[in-house]
């Protein structure tokens, strides 16, 4: 079954499925109605057709702008710099930041043949040297592993004196933790990026 292998073979290459679930997706749309199968079809390719970059953020956007850079109450001095769109509706759900973004689509990455070049970094200095309004901060939201900080150490060096303020997101003891459980590095950057109360 040439046919279903190719589809479980497509499925496999999505984020985080396995070999089982990417068989259970298959078999599922085998067995769906003819009208379910065409919906998602469809809907892959209305994705395809319409939804692009924003322009100004590297978000992705369907229609002109996002829906946060064309929000006129985001504080526009705030600049908070990801590695992927994911990261925003993350950052989001929090409630607790109101400012702009900016997305690098990855991270500096040599193993993986990834350079400062194949991300948007050119274009985030453009922005802050170009923005109309002066960016007062701007927030590193990179990951906290070896790539995100190769990456923060980067971006804060070829920002240094185009902006009054660069500064990383704090990382550390989740809410509800005991430190008994917690692993060595989480540890030490919980200590380094204490906070006075």
């Amino acid at each position: 079954m040439k046919s279903l292998d190719r589809l479980i073979k497509c499925f496999r290459r999505l984020q985080g499925v396995g070999p089982r679930q990417a068989e259970r997706f298959a078999l599922h749309f085998l067995r769906a109605p003819e009208s379910e199968v065409a919906e998602f079809t469809e809907a892959l390719l209305k994705m395809r057709a319409n939804v692009h970059y924003c322009p100004i953020c590297f978000s992705y956007s369907e229609g002109g702008l996002c829906e946060i850079c064309s929000d006129d109450t985001r504080d526009d001095g705030l600049l908070c710099v990801v590695e992927e769109p994911k990261d925003i509706e993350a950052i989001e759900k929090t409630g607790s930041y109101n400012g702009l973004y900016h997305v690098l689509h990855g991270s500096i990455s040599p193993l993986d043949g990834r350079g400062a070049d194949d991300l948007k970094i050119k274009e985030l200095v453009e922005r802050v040297q170009n923005s109309e309004r002066e960016i007062r901060e701007v927030i590193i939201a990179t990951n906290p592993d070896t790539e995100g900080e190769s990456t923060s150490l980067y971006i804060a060096d070829v920002l240094r004196g185009l902006v009054g303020k660069i500064t990383r997101i704090g990382y550390g003891m989740p809410l509800g933790g005991h430190i008994d459980y917690i692993d060595e590095m989480t540890l030490s950057h919980s200590l380094k990026g204490r906070t006075k109360i």
